[in-house]
């Protein structure tokens, strides 16, 4: 299934499946919360429901599940591997990878960047502030990690924007839509990498928060999602930005 429209254009299904059939070349960067597949040490823990991996069992409002967050780090790494090298192509020599990650699958997701072809630049910090659960005994989970990477050289002449290594935004969950969407504001403030007037690629759209901060910042979107409950609400979110 595909929805066009003249400022983005949204997919429903398998993500690798849909990244093959776009053109080479075509975006600026691509943009994206994967599955981290990181709920659980164990198979059996990682099969279960991503409601009861992520969700607090405090927490009153209930979102939908989603799907795919199943691999052990080896299935992660040739899963990543693929998607990546898949983005590779179809991203501007110069463009950029920016993806989501937490701590457990960092090491991995930085050697699927590798394996797929992008040059590693770095790291960047998501700094959910001390509002995050406390645990006794351990230091406070504050932080995930956006890993980010270039299709060869970065350009940075045609866009020397300079932006912070750590940002701080706090996790709202009443405005939530999805169970690990991330916050709004968080996202208008990463997509500023990206070139006036560029496209955004995100081929696990969720509820198509990066796609909602593209369009607000002028840029195209275009978005993929597994997720037919998902997909439905990314389509009417993003139609109230038209």
């Amino acid at each position: 299934m595909k929805k066009p429209s003249k400022r983005y254009t949204l997919h429903q299904g398998d993500a690798l499946s849909i990244l093959r059939n776009l053109p080479s070349a075509s975006v600026d960067a691509v943009i994206t919360d994967p599955p981290y597949c990181s709920g659980s040490q164990t198979m059996a823990g990682r099969k279960r429901p991503t409601g009861a991996k992520y969700i607090g069992t405090d927490t009153k409002r209930q979102l939908p599940d989603f799907e795919g967050d199943f691999r052990d780090q080896r299935g992660f790494l040739a899963w990543a591997s693929q998607w990546m090298t898949e983005c590779h192509r179809v991203t501007k020599p110069g463009g950029l990878l920016l993806s989501f990650i937490d701590w457990r699958m960092l090491p991995t997701i930085t050697d699927a960047v590798q394996v797929a072809g992008w040059v590693w630049q770095g790291i960047v910090v998501w700094d959910k502030t001390a509002g995050c659960r406390p645990q006794r005994g351990r230091f406070r989970a504050q932080s995930e990690y956006v890993v980010w990477a270039s299709r060869g050289p970065l350009h940075t002449s045609v866009h020397p924007v300079v932006l912070p290594g750590v940002f701080q935004e706090s996790p709202r969950p009443k405005d939530k839509l999805h169970q690990v969407g991330k916050p709004l504001r968080l996202m208008e403030s990463l997509v500023e990498i990206v070139p006036p007037g560029g496209t955004v690629l995100d081929p696990f759209m969720g509820s198509a928060t990066t796609g909602v901060a593209s369009l607000r910042s002028g840029k195209q979107f275009i978005g993929a999602e597994l997720s037919p409950g998902y997909y439905d609400l990314a389509s009417t979110r993003l139609a109230a930005e038209e």
